[in-house]
């Protein structure tokens, strides 16, 4: 337990970068240096967390948490990567309401941002074992996903026709083959019909339908902090009437530049909205949802892999799964290789974590010292 409380606690306060870069950090934390799973166990996980709704990341550290020491460990190792960024944005909440605005950051994320980008693709080189046996797919689900292409579709579509080729095989029955079907068309349909069924006009503020509404969000919604930003705004700024759409940007600003999950930016909402008891609220609602989803379908996982179909299923989402993480990093580089400085440390990043087992953290810690100190 305090292997892992120490270790997502270290992570929540570090992992600068979404979803893709704290993966990547787990990665290399738990296979590479602790060896507290098996690469191909890691990715089987990072599949079924893009299969559920809620934050990736903080999703995959539930997982891991479990992997390791039962449910106590799905709370210890979630809470301890959570919270770090709550209190941050908490406190970055309370400065924005006396001062108006945000401090400004951007310096400090002037050189990590690069090194992200180093633990990412030494993470995707280390995971990409199934994606080399099935390059096909793995191109034509990367090309998808630079495109634009819904998640879900990409992840389904790429498990379902690797099942249909199993069922060419043999292997497996059309009776099989046509469940999995209804259940991927199902994923993929149920959650935009639920996040769809909102009531018309506003609401008036109130604990109760601040609760219910990120309750919600958590445990219906699919894709990154910009559909979050989405889902956000046509509720609370347009529907609601709750927030501005400044204070709905600077909302997300936050959850982005911070450690930690993205999803942190209900806690700064909820700040907004009604001062400490709202944030608390808030933050409890929209990640209870990820911990009942990991807990009814972690220990399904392993068993996955001895059926036929549901383990060809696995393949072809670990191969979509690569593929997002590819397509991220590609936009990642567009916007945080801004120069010939961020260049080198990029290079220098990966050629560390390639060449030596050092820990991420101190390179994550030596670069936003270095943006510091260059910003001064």
């Amino acid at each position: 337990m305090r292997e892992l409380f120490v270790l997502f606690l270290r992570i929540g306060v570090t992992a600068f970068g979404g979803p893709a870069a704290h993966i990547a950090v787990m990665k290399h934390e738990v296979v590479d240096r602790l060896n507290w799973m098996s690469e191909d166990e890691f990715l089987d996980l990072l599949s079924a967390t893009n299969l559920i709704p809620g934050p990736n990341s903080t999703e995959m550290a539930i997982h891991i948490g479990l992997h390791r020491a039962g449910l106590r460990g799905l709370l210890v190792a979630g809470a301890a990567f959570i919270l770090p960024a709550v209190f941050m944005v908490a406190a970055l909440a309370r400065a924005y309401q006396s001062y108006g605005s945000l401090p400004q950051i951007a310096s400090l994320l002037y050189a990590v941002k690069p090194v992200m980008i180093a633990i990412i693709l030494q993470a995707i080189v280390g995971l990409a074992g199934k994606a080399r046996r099935l390059p096909l797919l793995a191109l034509l689900c990367l090309i998808l996903a630079l495109w634009g292409v819904d998640e879900l579709l990409l992840l389904f579509g790429a498990g379902a026709w690797m099942g249909l080729r199993r069922w060419w095989t043999g292997a497996v029955s059309v009776l099989s083959l046509c469940r999995l079907t209804l259940v991927s068309l199902a994923f993929i349909t149920l959650p935009n019909a639920l996040t769809a069924m909102q009531g018309a006009g506003p609401v008036p503020f109130g604990m109760a339908p601040l609760f219910l509404f990120f309750l919600k969000v958590g445990a219906t919604l699919y894709g990154s902090g910009y559909v979050l930003l989405a889902f956000l705004r046509s509720t609370l700024v347009e529907q609601w009437g709750w927030l501005s759409a400044g204070q709905l940007l600077d909302a997300i600003a936050v959850g982005q530049v911070t450690p930690g999950p993205v999803f942190t930016t209900a806690t700064f909402v909820g700040y907004l909205l009604g001062g400490p008891t709202a944030a608390a609220l808030a933050t409890v609602a929209i990640f209870l949802p990820s911990f009942f989803w990991v807990a009814l379908s972690g220990p399904w996982i392993p068993r996955l892999r001895s059926w036929p179909l549901a383990s060809a299923f696995l393949d072809g989402v670990n191969v979509a799964s690569l593929a997002l993480m590819a397509a991220v990093t590609v936009q990642l580089v567009r916007t945080s290789i801004s120069d010939g400085a961020t260049f080198v440390i990029a290079i220098a990043s990966l050629a560390l974590l390639v060449k030596t087992r050092i820990n991420a953290t101190w390179l994550i810690g030596a670069a936003a010292c270095f943006g510091l100190i260059q910003a001064l």
